[in-house]
């Protein structure tokens, strides 16, 4: 395999998927955390959900745009 085709892989849609999912957990696990300290910062806690939703609509989109079948 030459490097332009790692270089193509590198930047698939797919890994953009794989590192989007990565980043959501990451979230999920940062809200948790942030969840479940004392005293609980709302501020801060609603900034994370929205940012994880803003996310997770962005994976839901790529989703969707890989799985439409291509034009013939």
């Amino acid at each position: 395999m030459d490097k332009k085709t790692l270089d193509l892989n590198h930047h698939s849609p797919q890994r953009l998927l794989i590192e989007l999912k990565i980043e959501h957990a990451g979230l999920n696990a940062l809200a948790d955390a942030t969840a479940h300290t004392s005293p609980i910062d709302e501020l801060q806690l609603r900034r994370l959900k929205k940012q994880r939703l803003k996310l997770r609509d962005k994976i839901s989109r790529l989703e969707l745009s890989l799985s439409l079948p291509e034009p013939a």
